[in-house]
This record gives structure tokens, sequence and C-alpha cells, in this order.
């Protein structure tokens, strides 16, 4: 069956010629004009990718994702006005898979939509209420425990490893979304509430330090996985 994508814009002008150009790329696009339509929609409908876009008249685009993240499995994008990092920094704490800065270009949008459908079906099956949640105050990572209270990730014997600030708040990012692919810019305006600039390689240096603390083999990681490509996924099982 063809993806379903759904475009939710206030703007009629660009929900038309965007659910037009995705139909003529193989996809099933379909389209509502606010909040409430696309409520009614996702009742009826299988829904794949939706990209939302953030500041409609009405219920907006942040509001509309919490409700999704609550009922469905479901790849999401915002659509931000440019500069407005803040919009992309709560989208992105609520669960969205990826942002896009209004006017965009249909080739990078579909290229978004496309890479959020290769995560959709590549990444285990997760309920949506746990994308983005603390299971009580620590999280089990193989033998050691991540106490989000105490910042701390302390080792069976009850001793802590060290971690710098910015190494627990990325690790806390990837163990709090389970299962779910982030990009090195999403960690790093997740994490760090910064814009990656050109090259910036900093998440990569990060997680390979990470790695060496949690990991039993560093060099075969099976907590943090890099998904070539895309960035990283956090395992809680290791499996």
């Amino acid at each position: 069956m063809q993806p379903t994508v759904a475009i939710v814009d206030d703007e009629e002008a660009l929900r038309e010629a965007v659910v037009e150009y995705l139909n003529m790329q193989g996809l099933r696009a379909v389209a509502a004009a606010n909040a409430q339509a696309f409520r009614d929609l996702i009742e009826g409908e299988k829904i794949d990718v939706v990209v939302l876009d953030i500041a409609m008249p009405g219920e907006d685009g942040l509001s509309l994702a919490r409700w999704l993240r609550e009922r469905h499995t479901i790849g999401i994008i915002f659509a931000t006005a440019a500069g407005r990092q803040i919009d992309r920094i709560v989208g992105l704490e609520i669960g969205a898979d990826d942002y896009i800065v209004k006017p965009y270009d249909l080739r990078e949008l579909l290229a978004r939509i496309r890479s959020i459908l290769r995560r959709v079906k590549s990444a285990a099956p997760v309920k949506a209420q746990d994308q983005v949640a603390k299971t009580g105050k620590s999280l089990q990572i193989g033998d050691l425990m991540l106490d989000f209270a105490g910042r701390r990730l302390v080792s069976a014997a009850g001793e802590a490893i060290d971690l710098t600030a910015m190494e627990f708040d990325l690790l806390e990012v990837l163990a709090t979304r389970p299962n779910r692919v982030l990009s090195r810019s999403q960690l790093l305006e997740l994490a760090h509430s910064r814009v990656p600039g050109d090259g910036d390689r900093s998440i990569d240096i990060r997680i390979t330090r990470i790695r060496k603390k949690i990991e039993p083999d560093p060099e075969r990681p099976r907590f943090i996985r890099t998904v070539r490509g895309e960035g990283y996924v956090f395992v809680p099982t290791g499996a």
C-alpha cells in the first residue's frame, strides 16, 4: 500500500500544491485546514506521516502533536517559521521526528518524509505514550542505572560513573526516547538547545565517550546504535 501523508496547514494554496506534488511522487497525500479537521480525518484514515504547521489559527500544531503522541504512532514533521528556534525545540520535546522551515522546497520536504518512512519501517514497535517519558526516576541500562533525579550513572556496585553535564543531558534525551531514531541536529537542540553549524560533530564525540561508559563493547554498541545516514537510536534492552 502507498504510504499516506497528511498536510495540516491553514494556507489553502500551500496545502493544494504539496498534496499535488506528493501524489505525483508516488505517495498518497491528504489535507486538513485545521486541527479539528485533522482529528476527524485520522479517525477514519491510517496516516503514516503528518506535516504540521505550528502557527495555525485556533488549536496550534504543538497542541495537536501532543494529542497525537498520546493516541497514535505516526511520523510528525513540524513546519515552522524561519528564525523560530523555540518552536523547533518545543516541537522536538513533544516528540516530533523532524522539522522544516517555511517556505520550504518541495523536494526537501519529500526527502524528509521518505527518511521518516524508512525510520518508521525499521524501528521496533513502541507505544506512542512511551516515546518521550521517564519510566520512574531511574532507568536500567544493562548492569548500570541511570538516575534521572540525581543526574548520575551508577554501576552495579553502587559506584558513580563519571559523566559530564553535557554527556548526561545527551544520554537522558536518548534514554527517554527509546527506539526512536534522532538526527544529530535533533540531539543537539534537545540536549543542548543549540542549532548545529556546518561541520558540527560534537554529538558524535559525546556519543563515543558515552559508549565507552555504558557499552560492554564500545566498538559493537548495543544500547546506542548508529543508523547510517540518519542519526542514533537508543535500544533499552540492548537486544
